[in-house]
């Protein structure tokens, strides 16, 4: 990303890569700002592939699939990756057309993928599978090498957590209960619930005696300062690097990045 940014004025560069790093900061907790912050990146550098993808994995994250799937197929055509080939399925699938995901399971592009991304199409070719009322197909679709691999990596909890859910989906209890425990074994960093879909099928329920009001008050004040203080510091820079306080330069600008969009819906209608 850094490589590409160069390639712009700096000022430019740096306004662009605040806002990439907000949304980055802000897109698993609070979605919703980060997708404005991705707004304002694309605005200011639509041609770059790196503010693409931040921009369609902001959409991704607020459920807007059509525009995220638009990113992201704009974003491989610039940086001829097959990375987000995984995410792009995932969108199919959003858009409730989980028969184009399995399509894309079976591409070409999935044998390029490195590991991590043939386990991500895995996944997503499960859920497609799920969609259609396929559960079987969903969990032999999920038995896999990596699935029995003693090792634990990225990846491992996720794949563990999916297959249990699909077996409980099934019907199949005993099994799920072995297969939720093995996804706590190998989760971490806590990226599943499977510790808590465990305790329920051991009719375990917990209770919290913290008071949670309490303690939020008291924490985390000095961060959202921190964060308004840059949320003002990007929009004024951003907007300055836009041109707002000339109405003729945001006509052009508006004119330009409308052009833009055009050239990419073409381009996605070629696609397709």
């Amino acid at each position: 990303m850094r490589q590409e940014l160069m390639s712009l004025p700096k000022t430019l560069a740096d306004d662009v890569a605040k806002n990439l790093v907000m949304v980055a900061r802000l897109i698993d907790e609070e979605p919703e700002r980060a997708y404005a912050y991705s707004k304002v990146a694309l605005r200011l550098a639509s041609r770059v592939a790196a503010v693409r993808e931040a921009g369609g994995f902001a959409a991704y994250a607020n459920q807007k699939y059509s525009e995220a799937l638009a990113e992201f197929r704009a974003a491989r055509r610039m940086s001829g990756s097959v990375e987000l080939w995984p995410v792009m399925a995932d969108c199919e699938r959003g858009l409730g057309r989980p028969e184009k995901a399995l399509d894309m399971a079976g591409a070409p592009e999935v044998h390029k993928l490195d590991k991590a991304g043939q386990v991500e199409m895995r996944l997503v070719a499960a859920g497609a599978r799920r969609d259609l009322g396929q559960l079987d197909a969903a969990i032999v679709t999920l038995q896999s090498p990596e699935l029995a691999a003693g090792s634990v990596q990225p990846w491992t909890a996720r794949l563990r957590y999916a297959y249990a859910d699909a077996l409980l989906a099934a019907g199949r209890e005993g099994e799920a209960r072995e297969w939720f425990a093995k996804a706590v074994e190998a989760d971490r960093d806590g990226s599943t619930d499977a510790s808590d879909r465990l305790a329920e099928l051991d009719g375990v329920d917990f209770v919290d005696a913290l008071d949670e009001e309490g303690t939020d008050g008291a924490e985390g004040t000095d961060g959202a300062d921190e964060v308004d203080e840059v949320d003002e510091v990007v929009v004024k820079t951003a907007a300055e690097a836009a041109g707002v306080e000339d109405a003729a330069e945001v006509e052009a600008d508006d004119a330009k990045a409308d052009d833009a969009k055009a050239d990419d819906a073409k381009a996605d209608r070629d696609e397709d």
